[in-house]
């Protein structure tokens, strides 16, 4: 099998998250994939494959694959009807089929894969059958064993399919040195089968064996066999969360790079620096390690350069998109701005691509493969604009976010792509939650509301938890703000109410920086209840959620979130202080925020914890270091343009100069909860 030939590839896009869900880097750019990625939610599933389906609803074939893994006969007739249906869909016989539900049950897809898994494992079994029929050049022994093992494959008997091709690997092992080119075949088949049983390292094995039997006048095959080795291991890598694997797939596709020639393939080189990219986005997003990203950006760029806009629209789309979505990544890293206006100016160039390509034909393009890709770029543009906007405090770029989320909404359809739909339901409330909090627009965070319970409607705790449970996060912060401003405590309630649920699936042993966040968050809208129904109970709580977070937020490990907590702490302490006279309390409140100082170089959060500091020390009669708190934070104020805390920290240096007697309004904050990540 030629290198060239092996290189049929589709459009491979890659998800960038955003604060919530984001994914960097496609699949191999072999089949129209859209994989997920870390980090964060991930953005769905395989939007593709869930957009050209199986035919039926994915959530009819757990209760299908349970039988298949126990007793077949247990199926009922609505059930047996839906493995006819299934059958002809992916045009296999009952005995496969059955052999690709019990893989499936062992290695336990998740449901939003399903129908793309079936499909991916069909056409590797109908390709591998093909393959493994006796050729006119077969001897006698090998045309039966083939015989044999394609009958097997038949009747769903894939242990015995292998156990025959192992026997034909040895007999061809002792034929003569022509004969290497057939038995590197037969173990780049075992690899094809491994593919097909989810079994990504086995498959990698028998690639990386396939290439060692080539000999070295067929380079070209080799490289093939090169290629696929590389795959699996991304595969591997991508699916397991095997960063071992990862790096594995990034050493094979720099061999395939010194080996192929970009003179003479010069797409079929762009596309392995693609998936080069892929690979390193992928381990450097994982990792937080920003010289992948920048490795994965130059791959990119060196793909681009071969596969033009002009000679291949489609690859350089998917390229593009790729490296966008990279930029963005590094972009959330860095200070400026400059990448991620890149990524924004690449992702509408892949939006004017695929509006162009189908604005030359005179089908319906909507519901078709490409205008998913839309939708997708869609999402990941909001995405990095929602960033530039927060970042720069620019309304008219979160309005673009908006505009932009609401764009992909008109093309994933609920009925259609109904997790993908969600997720950019939920990065919708995100956008319209930061436009509220800026323009102090209720409607905006009750839109926001509105959207987070659209979201959770589709994401739900049985479905997909973690990303049900982020969702609760993002809502309770939404809450949270506008139960800040209004007189009753119902949204305070609420808020407490969806971040406790989170935390249900959130726990620290699963995700431990996802779950100091959401009680990070806890204690927020716990000290605020606190406050506004004069409740000590609340806050001992809101104490309690505090000290929970830093178990995992350590200085270490998260120095702003760990400094963040602490103020939060520091806020609730000097409250209930104040409150009950308790001069330990307001001790702790000034060690609390002591350590924040310690570890929190950002100036404006130095003032504030130097503010909230400077009330405790008053409280204390430290009036000498309560009046150098005050000092250091009012010129921080002044410089922000934070008008009202300039003003109070001005009336507590006068106080404490003994210019005036009036006492300054006491304020512990601001404390904002965090959206997950």
């Amino acid at each position: 099998m030629h290198f060239c030939r092996r290189r049929r590839r589709g459009v491979g896009i890659a998800l960038c998250g955003l604060v919530l869900a984001g994914m960097i880097a496609c699949g191999e750019c072999r089949a129209q994939e859209v994989s997920a990625g870390p980090g964060g939610v991930a953005v769905g599933g395989n939007i593709i494959d869930s957009q050209i389906n199986i035919g039926i609803p994915a959530e009819k074939l757990p209760s299908i694959i349970e039988a298949a893994t126990k007793d077949w006969r247990l199926l009922n007739e609505q059930q047996k009807q839906t493995i006819n249906d299934l059958q002809k869909t992916l045009g296999v016989n009952e005995n496969a089929l059955k052999s690709f539900l019990q893989a499936i049950g062992e290695r336990a897809v998740p449901v939003e894969q399903l129908g793309q898994k079936l499909r991916e494992i069909a056409g590797r079994y109908r390709e591998l059958l093909a393959q493994v029929r006796p050729s006119a050049d077969d001897g006698p022994n090998a045309a039966e064993i083939k015989n044999a093992a394609a009958r097997a494959l038949e009747a769903g008997q894939f242990d015995r399919a292998d156990e025959l091709l192992d026997q034909l690997q040895k007999l061809q092992d002792a034929a003569l040195e022509q004969r290497q080119l057939e038995r590197a075949s037969t173990s780049a088949q075992r690899g094809q089968l491994a593919m097909a049983r989810l079994q990504y390292r086995n498959a990698a094995r028998y690639f990386a064996d396939a290439g060692s039997h080539v000999p070295p006048e067929h380079s070209e095959v080799r490289l093939g066999y090169l290629d696929q080795e590389a795959g699996a291991l991304y595969r591997e890598g991508d699916e397991r969360g095997d960063n071992g694997a990862l790096a594995a797939a990034i050493d094979r596709y720099g061999v395939v790079l010194t080996i192929l020639s970009r003179e003479t393939l010069p797409l079929a080189w762009a596309a392995t620096q693609n998936n080069l990219g892929n690979a390193l986005a992928t381990l450097g997003v994982r990792e937080n390690e920003t010289a992948r990203l920048e490795k994965a950006v130059a791959a990119y760029r060196a793909a681009l350069g071969e596969c033009t806009r002009e000679r291949a629209p489609l690859q350089w789309a998917s390229t593009q998109l790729n490296l966008a979505a990279a930029l963005a990544r590094l972009g959330e890293r860095e200070i400026g701005t400059a990448r991620l206006q890149e990524a924004v100016a690449a992702y509408r160039e892949v939006l004017e691509e695929v509006a162009a390509y189908y604005a030359a034909s005179e089908e319906d393009a909507h519901g078709r493969v490409l205008w998913v890709i839309w939708a997708v770029t869609q999402l990941n543009l909001g995405a990095a604009l929602q960033t530039l906007g927060t970042r720069e405090g620019d309304t008219a770029r979160l309005e673009e976010a908006v505009a932009a989320y609401r764009a992909a909404l008109e093309e994933e359809r609920r009925d259609r792509v109904p997790l993908q739909w969600a997720i950019t339901q939920m990065n919708l409330g995100n956008a319209l939650q930061t436009l509220g909090e800026r323009q102090g627009n209720t409607s905006r965070l009750e839109e926001a509301v509105a959207a987070y319970y659209a979201a959770l409607e589709e994401s739900t705790r049985d479905r997909v938890p973690l990303q049900w449970a982020l969702i609760q996060n993002n809502l309770g912060k939404a809450l949270w703000v506008l139960g800040a401003r209004e007189s009753g405590t119902g949204r305070l309630e609420e808020a407490v109410v969806a971040y406790r649920a989170a935390l249900e699936v959130r726990t620290r042993e699963k995700v431990p920086l996802d779950w100091a966040m959401t009680e990070n968050n806890l204690g927020i809208a716990l000290k605020t209840l606190g406050e506004q129904e004069n409740d000590t109970a609340r806050l001992e709580e809101a104490i309690t959620a505090y000290r929970a977070a830093l178990k995992e937020y350590i200085p270490d490990r998260v120095p702003l979130a760990w400094a963040m907590t602490q103020m939060n702490l520091g806020n609730a302490l000097l409250v209930l202080g104040v409150r009950e006279g308790d001069k330990a309390r307001l001790e702790e409140a000034v060690a609390a925020y002591d350590a924040a100082l310690e570890h929190d170089p950002l100036p404006i959060d130095r003032a504030k914890t130097q503010f909230n500091m400077g009330q405790a020390l008053v409280e204390l009669g430290r009036r000498d270091e309560a009046l150098s708190s005050f000092q250091q934070a009012e010129p921080v104020f002044r410089a922000a343009g934070a008008a009202q805390l300039v003003d109070t920290c001005r009336r507590w240096i006068a106080r404490m100069l003994g210019k005036s007697e009036a006492v300054p309004p006491r304020t512990a904050g601001p404390a904002t909860p965090a959206s997950a990540h």
